[in-house]
């Protein structure tokens, strides 16, 4: 095993690319900047804390990514559903339109429909999406995150478009029946 040294240089080398990453899974978990900021922070404390038991070689990133999870998942935040606002949240998830003004109305209407979709959905499914679409992550990679097998991974993802698709088919109804 490491020096104490050589293992904080490894954890620094390995952890820091991932700190936007982690924020940005932490924002739409909890939807605060500063609870974001605070499980952040605690999930680098424990993942430093417990890096002796990590071995290199094997996937880092799902590490960091299942402390993270479980620490939220532990805290107060994760374990009431809070309804906080996202607007602070810098995600685009549909690409800008034509610069016309209609078209930049359209496109912020549509990122405004897909966000509270996202957010109205189960946390099962909110997590699954942005491990997926966000993140990039591979399925064996969110298996690894969720502590659950590969098919479990790809059902819930099923389920989850498919609860996002029908969340947004009833919110662009109401949004046109208003126009």
């Amino acid at each position: 095993m490491p020096d104490q040294g050589q293992s904080a240089e490894t954890f620094e080398e390995l952890a820091l690319p991932l700190f936007d990453q982690l924020y940005n899974f932490a924002q739409w978990l909890t939807h605060n900047a500063p609870e974001a900021e605070d499980l952040v922070q605690e999930t680098y404390v424990k993942a430093l804390r417990g890096f002796s038991g990590f071995q290199l070689g094997t996937n880092f990133r799902a590490w960091m990514f299942r402390i993270l999870r479980n620490t939220f998942l532990t805290s107060r935040t994760g374990l009431k559903s809070a309804a906080m606002s996202d607007d602070e949240v810098d995600f685009e998830i549909i690409p800008s339109a034509a610069p016309s003004p209609e078209g930049v109305i359209i496109a912020q209407a549509n990122r405004e429909l897909v966000r509270q979709g996202l957010t109205d959905l189960p946390l099962p499914y909110r997590e699954i999406l942005l491990l997926v679409e966000v993140e990039e992550m591979s399925y064996e990679e969110i298996a690894q995150v969720l502590a659950v097998p590969v098919g479990t991974v790809m059902s819930r993802l099923y389920r989850a478009r498919r609860a996002l698709r029908a969340l947004l088919a009833e919110k662009f109804k109401g949004a046109s029946n208003g126009l």
